[in-house]
């Protein structure tokens, strides 16, 4: 069906504006592309109710296409060339009929092409453009190698003991471990998921389906579904790895590996846990190279980056750090030590892992079973004539309590919390009971901080934005209506068609200076506490993302799902 007819018949439908039709159609005649993915892109009508208004009109029906597993037979039947050509799926096979899901059903040369190169009969089925990428992403974009691998697993008839069953054969189990198919699949997991830059892999057990997936800044993502017949011995192969019992099925493990490529050392941390259908596995990959402990390529605003480090180099007091998991704290913390790690001082850290081994830091690995908790740590560092401390995190009342006399005789104490913003934090430790005196003496500062995604540079493209839209998130009038310009991630090979590539950091950084102790002292909530900041030049989380967005380095989306608007 032409753009204008389809245009035509959304607007006596009232689901977008004779505006937006317009406007579309100029997007078109302009950039090319589909035209209800311009639609859709442009805001104007919502993804789902565009696919139900196009089915009832083409009389074809339309496919959730995330919601739907599809046979890796099938996805064979259709060459990664034309899927990427003209963004299709091949989704099921009934006989000599091949469903394909597309984003334009009535792109006749996309289905003769697919009928010459497949000899199938198609039949197509709607799909959002959305869900066909990260389908594509999902089913064509692993490396050639895992896909021969699996293949030959399946070709090979390799008898592998249940999982299922009552009792371990441990005998037979490490024979199998040692199989030549277990070990190339494993190590090929391993590799391709440095390669990849990956920070954590998932191995995950259901009852009919067995799959890997690897977690991509911030994102999951599944890469592969070995057989089924191979489940057990794989995770075997991994605890082996790990130094883990494998005759041990019911109880949560957890374990190291140590990697050795052509390039570089790598460590992962295993984590075993007992679900209902087998053991899930999650390795943390612990690459040294891929960690930035250079403050300056963080992400910081200026003014932000020289507040922190004044407050990192100070002869004593404490500087906190918070958010939620994941949101790159331990990295900011190593990027603190590393840049005051000289000669002449004395650095102790209590963390739980130890992630990093840092030269010329002492550090110590918690371990609770023994009593060996933040706690305890602490006590002992002070009697180890330390110059800095760093807490992995403050938990309770007796750790906090400690930091704080550590900062108040003339320690540096840098440690972690879990609250939303950086004045929440001040309340926080008031709640675990800490005096607001001791509060307003002891802490330096305290920096809030999240992870959004970068713009891929190879794909990004301009994203108009309605002022009013950008006004609602916080830009103000005059760099609403400004020639500022706002992108989004189009998505390419370079980026997995993500549209994003690597992360980068928002900072919320809170001096606690004289004005800001008074109002500590006075017993001020944080509401007052943070309009004080803002007052005193504090940039909020959401400020610091909306540079990032002036700055063409993430996107709106990005920013308005990681941050509150002040």
């Amino acid at each position: 069906m032409a753009p204008e007819k389809i245009g035509k018949l959304l607007v006596q439908a009232k689901l977008i504006t004779e505006e937006n039709f317009q406007k579309a159609l100029m997007t078109l005649k302009k950039d090319g592309g589909n035209f209800t993915s311009i639609l859709v892109k442009m805001g104007a009508v919502e993804d789902m109710k565009l696919l139900q208004f196009l089915s009832t009109q083409l009389r074809i029906p339309y496919l959730d296409i995330l919601k739907t597993e599809i046979d890796p037979a099938v996805v064979k039947l259709v060459p990664s060339e034309l899927v990427q050509k003209y963004k299709v799926i091949p989704v099921k096979r009934a006989g000599s009929l091949l469903h394909i899901a597309m984003i334009d059903p009535s792109n006749i040369f996309a289905i003769d092409d697919i009928k010459f190169m497949t000899g199938y009969d198609v039949s197509p089925v709607l799909a959002s453009e959305s869900g066909i990428l990260t389908a594509m992403t999902k089913y064509y974009n692993s490396s050639q190698q895992i896909q021969t691998m699996l293949q030959n697993i399946e070709d090979e008839e390799v008898d592998i003991l249940s999982s299922e069953e009552e009792e371990v054969d441990v005998g037979k189990l490490t024979a199998e471990v040692e199989d030549a198919p277990v070990v190339k699949l494993v190590n090929i997991i391993l590799v391709e998921a440095i390669k990849k830059g990956v920070s954590d892999i998932h191995i995950e057990c259901y009852e009919k389906r067995f799959r890997v997936r690897y977690r991509l800044d911030g994102s999951l993502m599944e890469v592969m579904a070995p057989p089924m017949k191979m489940k057990a011995a794989l995770i075997s192969r991994i605890k082996i790895m790990a130094n883990l019992d494998i005759s041990e099925r019911r109880l949560p493990q957890d374990g190291r590996i140590k990697l050795k490529t052509t390039e570089k050392e790598v460590d992962f941390r295993v984590s075993v846990l007992p679900c209902l259908f087998g053991e899930k596995i999650v390795m943390r990959i612990l690459d040294k190279g891929n960690l930035n402990v250079d403050l300056t390529k963080l992400g910081f605003e200026p003014r932000s980056m020289e507040q922190f480090m004044k407050a990192v180099s100070s002869p004593w007091g404490m500087v906190l750090v918070t958010g939620p998991t994941g949101s790159g704290k331990t990295t900011t913390l190593y990027s603190a030590l590393n840049y005051i790690n000289t000669i002449d001082m004395n650095i102790m850290t209590a963390e739980d892992p130890v992630e990093y081994n840092l030269e010329g830091i002492n550090q110590v690995q918690m371990k609770e079973d023994i009593g060996l908790n933040f706690a305890a740590a602490l006590r002992s560092f002070l009697r180890q004539d330390p110059d800095v401390v760093m807490v992995g995190e403050i938990r309770d009342f007796e750790t906090a309590e400690i930091a704080v006399k550590a900062a108040l005789t003339g320690h540096l104490v840098l440690s972690t919390l879990h609250t939303n913003d950086a004045p929440g934090t001040i309340n926080r430790l008031l709640n675990m009971g800490i005096e607001p005196f001791m509060v307003a003496s002891s802490c330096v500062l305290i920096l809030a901080q999240r992870l959004v995604r970068r713009l891929c540079p190879q794909c990004k493209e301009v994203e108009k934005i309605p002022p009013e839209t950008l006004m609602s998130i916080g830009f103000s009038k005059e760099d609403a209506h400004s020639p500022m310009v706002t992108y989004k991630g189009k998505g390419c090979p370079t980026c997995n068609n993500n549209g994003y590539k690597g992360r980068l950091g928002l900072y919320e950084v809170l001096p606690i200076g004289e004005e800001i102790k008074a109002l500590i002292l006075e017993g001020a909530n944080a509401t007052e506490i943070k309009k004080k900041a803002i007052a005193l030049g504090m940039k909020t989380l959401r400020m610091s993302g909306l540079e990032k967005i002036k700055g063409g380095l993430t996107s709106v989306g990005e920013v308005t799902e990681s941050t509150f608007s002040d």
